[in-house]
């Protein structure tokens, strides 16, 4: 970009100015980095309308002409020697893929999936845990030019097909069960039943032993190697997966994402921000259901060494994860906060008791990572070691911010902003702030924003979900993305999230994050997890709970609640401080693990419009709970 625009971009905060300003240019540079004419069906063409014709938001249009496929961009790298997927679970078994063999076994599924009847634009529903074979599924159907969604075994069939049955697919393939928590969980039943669900002409494939259940056995599927997958073409747009909003708010909407968007970005984020390379072993501890799965996958876009796992984060304690990536020699571990914080409150102390030599980088998403975490990474794991803390989401199956190669890491930040995208925090009535708190939104677009909402047909349900914020005053001239966020953009380029602008702490007029109060609290030793909220009542009534779980052993005391409230007021302020704190059952959130703030709020206030699909919940039971704490409240 240098050379186009003549200007000195060897800093990253020069680099991402001239990314953000000129969209055509920087795009066709990495499209031009990453030699993507390799696997286009021609070269891209010149000029700025060949990669971005149309700069609205919603309804950009990127790479007109271009025709791809995602499968093709990891392909290419099939000659590399070594593994490329390594499949462990809890009980520390272990299976590979190599790249010699990828090719094969991506083809004899595709033969498989076209004897079903799978053709271009065709549905192929997964019920899977994090898998080898979820992975080697996946890129059948993408070759083929036909459409991926899949959800977690942890997901009830019933709430499954919630998000499946919209997609009418034409083939389910699950799997017999897996072990969690040390436990065998038996899913062929399960699985039938999920088939049942989605439809009479079903094709059904199952990996495991199915037992007495009559479905096709994946293993005489792969057994069958006189097939190489040949990548069907599709343009740029095409729609490659659908991924699934919470449900928390109402019906799960689908969100569906282009092949070309997310080679892009990808490839962006793994190469660019995260300098993974073919040396690279790339774990990101997660499950079908969340977007991190996706993101995962795109290890393999560059030659690297991807490794998935079939278990729970925290058995048989927290210690569990570090012993795989001193196993598997990992490069870049991603986790959650709620690892980190479960291995400083379990006392681990992983760069003693592992050989952590081989890691060079860890990520983090999920909620925020509180500062202190940060701390602890230094001192416990790795002196030095850069923490990528990043943001985004399912909505663009990426990030938005977080570390990048040669960006100073500060406890409690968000390195940067990524390339490409154009994020700003702005007040009220829409002006860019700096060290301040504002509406996270994203002023220009990206290759990998939803080409549409399943289903949705006029775009009204994906323009109401991001567009049609009101802000006061004359607003902006154009519709921005609002990502409903409170952020902080600090006057170095760093970021710090604050927690759901949806679900705002507001007293007096003060508006606050949620997420520094959790940093702070979710730091005292006996403290397992928070969960504040803030309650509109009668006019000039709030009510501002703060609900804690406690660690194993702990005791919920009147020198615990004094402290508690304590450390609120010193570290952030008086208005911080909780008007109660109530020790609850548990914290319900998502299946991906975000705190259901939203709606929780909206049944302490009484509102009777709620709609929560049971179903996307961890514990629906404690949604019970909290409505109770409602009715008891008196204002």
């Amino acid at each position: 970009m240098s050379a186009r625009t003549g200007q000195d971009l060897s800093t990253y905060g020069a680099l991402w100015q001239q990314s953000v300003t000129d969209l055509p240019g920087f795009w066709r540079g990495v499209w031009d980095f990453f030699n993507l004419d390799a696997i286009a069906e021609t070269p891209l063409a010149a000029g700025d309308s060949a990669v971005l014709a149309d700069d609205s938001m919603p309804g950009a249009v990127w790479f007109p002409e271009v025709k791809l496929n995602y499968v093709d961009a990891i392909l290419r790298h099939a000659g590399l020697p070594g593994e490329a997927i390594v499949g462990l679970d809890e009980d520390g078994n272990r299976c590979a893929i190599t790249w010699a063999e990828l090719p094969t076994r991506v083809g004899a599924v595709a033969h498989a999936l076209r004897e079903a009847g799978v053709g271009v634009g065709d549905v192929v529903a997964a019920y899977l845990p994090d898998l080898p074979e979820t992975v080697i599924a996946f890129l059948a159907t993408a070759s083929l030019g036909a459409i991926w969604s899949g959800c977690g075994q942890d997901y009830a069939p019933e709430g499954a097909a919630g998000r499946l049955a919209q997609l009418d697919p034409k083939v389910l393939i699950s799997a017999a069960g897996y072990r969690y928590n040390g436990r065998d969980i038996d899913k062929r039943a399960e699985s039938v039943e999920l088939a049942s669900l989605l439809g009479e002409n079903l094709t059904h494939i199952m990996v495991g032993d199915p037992g007495a259940h009559s479905v096709t056995r994946w293993s005489d599927i792969v057994a069958d190697t006189d097939h190489l997958p040949e990548p069907l073409k599709v343009p740029f747009d095409h729609p490659l997966w659908v991924l699934f909003s919470s449900g928390t708010t109402g019906k799960p909407k689908g969100i569906v994402h282009g092949h070309g968007g997310v080679v892009l970005e990808h490839l962006k984020a793994a190469a660019i921000q995260s300098d993974l390379t073919e040396q690279s072993v790339f774990f990101w501890q997660t499950a079908l259901s969340w977007m991190m799965w996706n993101y995962q996958v795109a290890g393999l876009l560059v030659g690297a060494r991807i490794i998935t796992y079939s278990g729970s984060a925290l058995y048989p304690d927290a210690d569990r994860l570090w012993q795989i990536v001193e196993g598997e020699r990992v490069t870049f571990f991603g986790t959650s906060p709620g690892q980190l914080q479960a291995s400083r409150k379990g006392n681990l102390h992983p760069g003693t008791d592992h050989d952590l030599s081989s890691l060079t980088l860890l990520g983090s998403t999920g909620s925020t990572l509180a500062a202190d975490l940060f701390d602890w990474v230094d001192d416990n794991v790795k002196a030095g070691l850069p923490i990528s803390s990043i943001s985004g989401g399912t909505d663009v199956v990426s990030a938005f911010a977080g570390g990048s190669t040669g960006v100073p890491v500060v406890a409690g930040e968000l390195s940067t902003r990524y390339l490409g995208v154009a994020l700003e925090s702005w007040s009220p009535s829409g002006e860019p702030l700096v060290d301040e708190v504002g509406e996270m939104v994203i002023t220009a677009p990206m290759p990998s924003m939803p080409v549409m909402f399943w289903n949705d047909h006029t775009g009204e349900r994906y323009r109401n979900a991001y567009f049609t914020h009101t802000w006061e005053g004359e607003g902006p001239a154009k519709p921005v993305w609002r990502h409903g966020d409170w952020v902080t953009v600090t006057d170095r380029g760093s970021l710090v999230i604050h927690g759901r602008s949806d679900a705002t702490l507001n007293r007096h007029g003060i508006r606050m994050g949620s997420a520094d109060i959790y940093e702070i609290v979710e730091g005292i030793p006996e403290i397992a997890e928070a969960f504040v909220l803030g309650v509109d009542g009668p006019p000039g009534k709030y009510w501002m709970p703060l609900f804690v779980t406690l660690v194993p052993g702990a005791e919920f005391t009147d020198e615990l609640t004094s402290r508690v409230a304590s450390e609120v007021k010193q570290k952030l302020s008086p208005r911080h401080v909780p008007d109660e704190i109530v020790v609850a059952p548990g914290i319900p959130h998502t299946r991906t693990g975000k705190k259901l703030e939203v709606p929780v709020t909206a049944i302490l206030a009484g509102r009777s419009e709620v709609n929560i699909d049971p179903k996307s919940v961890d514990d629906y039971a404690l949604i019970d709970w909290y409505a109770d704490q409602g009715r008891k409240h008196r204002w």
